[in-house]
């Protein structure tokens, strides 16, 4: 390295021009921003969404359906996945911990057991909510439907 190739790093220097530095930068007067105008003036900043007057996309867009603020999510597990975890880990009863251990729910999900596929023996299940054809196949098992 010598001192003929020093250079400033890239993107140190500002642009050459001092803009709003008098008529003799050859950018004074308006100093770039045009005549009158909002965006001409100190202190402007353009609102989100705002084309100019123009009518702006979120208005000009049809909205419809409906958002419920107070609808119940479930994260919903069937009897034929509880029914393979029991007989993987030889259990006599499941809950919601033991579902979020193996990765089948997270903490913060509600657990809802519905109906798809047979158990094979009797097992406790603890979770937020049942269908009524799992409560029906637990029971028939002489198994616990317990909810949280």
């Amino acid at each position: 390295m010598e001192l003929h190739n020093l250079e400033p790093a890239e993107g140190s220097l500002k642009s050459s021009k001092r803009i709003g530095r008098g008529q003799g930068s050859g950018r004074g007067g308006t100093s770039t921003r045009g005549h009158k105008g909002a965006q001409s003036r100190s202190g402007y900043s353009r609102k989100l969404g705002f084309e100019g007057g123009q009518m702006p996309l979120v208005r000009r867009v049809p909205k419809f359906g409906f958002k419920n603020p107070g609808r119940v999510e479930y994260h919903c597990i069937n009897l034929d996945v509880i029914q393979q975890l029991v007989e993987e880990l030889n259990l006599n009863a499941i809950d919601v911990n033991t579902l979020i251990e193996h990765g089948l729910a997270s903490k913060r999900q509600l657990v809802k057991v519905l109906g798809r596929g047979v158990l094979n023996r009797k097992i406790d299940v603890t979770a937020h909510a049942f269908s009524a054809s799992a409560l029906k196949s637990i029971e028939s098992n002489g198994g616990v439907a317990t909810k949280i």
